[in-house]
């Protein structure tokens, strides 16, 4: 005897839950363009770049996700990237899909966490090389006031050190709306 598998559309989200309203302002609230900088350590507590960086954040596929796309610089070279997130409604996790021309060597790196009260934390994990342990990567979004957003990211290490990575200091310049 076969089990039926579970139909779609008998899946019932309440989009008035807490949390699902709270993320859904939260993408709300970064949508906009944003200029900034950001610093970037190779080494913990060895600043090896600050340069100026620029980002459109935009809430996509009906509000749901949030897209964000920037450009600038790493050591005088071109420096692009996109991440997507969303709020998992199922698992009650921040969830997020990260590219760039400098960090990702070609990968995607799938990340996961918690809500904060004013953004969320992810953590993911990205190789290194063939026969390396996988190092970790946080990253915290923090919206702390309309006009100022910070994302920082840290390097784990397999044993579990955590290194400040990437810090980028936003502020908004227009609003934007959705996609």
């Amino acid at each position: 005897m076969h089990d039926k598998m579970p139909v779609a559309s008998a899946i019932s989200i309440n989009p008035t839950e807490p949390q699902i309203v709270e993320a859904e302002k939260l993408i709300a609230n970064l949508c906009g363009r944003w200029q900034g900088v950001c610093r970037t350590w190779f080494e913990p507590g060895k600043l090896a770049d600050e340069s100026d960086i620029t980002g459109t954040m935009a809430a996509v596929v009906g509000g749901q996700f949030l897209k964000h796309q920037y450009v600038g610089t790493i050591q005088g070279h071109p420096r692009s990237g996109e991440e997507t997130w969303v709020f998992n409604a199922v698992t009650k996790r921040w969830q997020s899909a990260w590219i760039d021309s400098f960090h990702m060597n070609g990968a995607i790196m799938f990340s996961q966490g918690p809500a904060l009260e004013d953004g969320c934390e992810v953590f993911g994990r990205y190789d290194v090389g063939p026969g390396v342990p996988p190092w970790g990567w946080k990253t915290v979004l923090r919206l702390h006031a309309p006009e100022r957003l910070v994302i920082m990211a840290l390097n784990v290490s397999p044993e579990g050190d955590e290194a400040l990575a990437v810090e980028t200091t936003y502020r908004r310049v227009a609003e934007v709306g959705n996609e």
